[in-house]
């Protein structure tokens, strides 16, 4: 394409500018953005009426210096001072007339929001390749790692150190509203949740931290090193739980136990036990400790004692109404009144379920040894019956 007669006048002033940025190059370093700006310029002013024939070497000299490390602000000042500079230099020297000095700034500014806007996406483009990178090398070593294959060769071909100690939390991502809405797209609503989720993540607990997530829960390995230095200090804890709930819109409830890299697959069993005990116990969302369900998650672990506690409540299978009697009137703090209104029947009636559920069990749930037996049977219950 040939420049129009309205490009002549502009063609004559980028032709100086052009001279001037083969001529005025400063020595340089290759990393440095400052000769490579000049040579993009002079070839861009060469030709301004063809500028998107020289955009390949705009985007391929912004890839490499992103892929160098060069700061995108730094690229961009380069461009601004060496574009400004040029102009006051080859307008002082030739004072051009009104009409030239117009179509120059036109051209000028056109180029300028060229360089910016390919700069700027071609940044963009790299750091997003980046990402899936380091986000595929880091699902790799989680995987590994969780299956027990984690070691220092995978773990050097990831980049990505292996501490020798981890905290190994489960988690549970419940729905966010906007996936309940009929007029939102549901699969979209979770992922949004997710990626909000997975963003927080890097800043409260570092770039170390892995992640196999989904939209509804999953697991997150937080190295624990002696050097608080190497890790900032990092670790889940309920206030970094609070403000990835914060992220995410939902309130997160989570599980953490801590240990040996090499124990890793049964420390995540462990601790997706424990978040479905505190599931069953119906606790809040929050971040819990073996400490805080220690007594329930013994009587609970699967064998005799949880078989013959689940066994106590077969006599009330028959009966569901019995069963969800039991559950109402042990959630409400023995209130029976409390336990009619949401069973909705009468008061009386409640009296009445709970003289059966004593001769069909052989416990009276009113009684202080019978609220013992009645509460850890029924979470045994729930744990055996829970897919």
């Amino acid at each position: 394409m040939s420049p129009t007669a309205s490009d002549v006048v502009t063609v004559t002033l980028a032709t100086r500018m052009a001279e001037h940025f083969r001529s005025e190059r400063p020595g340089a370093e290759p990393t440095e953005p400052a000769a490579g700006v000049r040579d993009c310029l002079a070839a861009a002013f060469q030709t301004p009426y063809a500028l998107n024939g020289r955009m390949p070497e705009l985007v391929g000299r912004a890839e490499s210096w992103a892929r160098e490390g060069i700061d995108l602000d730094t690229v961009l000042r380069a461009y601004h001072e060496a574009i400004r500079g040029g102009f006051e230099r080859v307008v002082g020297e030739h004072s051009p007339s009104s009409a030239e000095l117009l179509a120059g700034t036109e051209q000028v500014l056109r180029l300028l929001e060229t360089v910016t806007i390919a700069t700027s996406a071609a940044y963009l483009d790299q750091h997003r390749l980046a990402a899936r990178q380091h986000q595929t090398a880091a699902q790799t070593l989680v995987t590994a790692l969780l299956s027990g294959r984690g070691n220092t060769m995978l773990a050097r071909r990831t980049g990505i150190t292996v501490a020798e100690t981890y905290q190994v939390v489960a988690l549970s991502i419940p729905p966010h509203p906007d996936e309940r809405n009929p007029r939102m797209h549901t699969e979209v609503a979770a992922r949004r949740k997710l990626r909000r989720l997975q963003s927080a993540l890097a800043s409260v607990l570092g770039s170390r931290a892995l992640s196999l997530l989904s939209t509804d829960g999953g697991t997150i390995l937080v190295p624990v090193d002696d050097a608080p230095s190497v890790t900032g200090g990092l670790a889940m804890t309920a206030e970094t739980l609070d403000v990835l709930s914060a992220a995410a819109s939902v309130s997160l409830m989570a599980t953490v136990v801590t240990g040996p890299t090499d124990r890793i697959p049964d420390l995540a069993a462990e601790a997706a036990d424990l978040l479905d005990l505190v599931r069953a116990l119906n606790r809040p969302p929050g971040l819990y400790h073996m400490a805080d369900v220690a007594v329930e998650y013994q009587m609970t672990r699967p064998g005799p004692a949880r078989e013959h506690l689940a066994a106590l409540l077969n006599p009330l299978t028959p009966h569901p109404e019995l069963l969800e009697t039991l559950r109402a009137f042990l959630d409400t703090g023995l209130d029976r009144k409390a336990t009619a209104h949401r069973m909705r029947v009468h008061a009386n009636s409640i009296g009445h379920r709970l003289r059966r559920i004593e001769r069909l069990t052989g416990f009276d749930p009113a009684a202080p040894s019978g609220i013992a037996r009645a509460s850890l049977a029924l979470l045994a219950h729930d744990l055996s019956t829970t897919p």
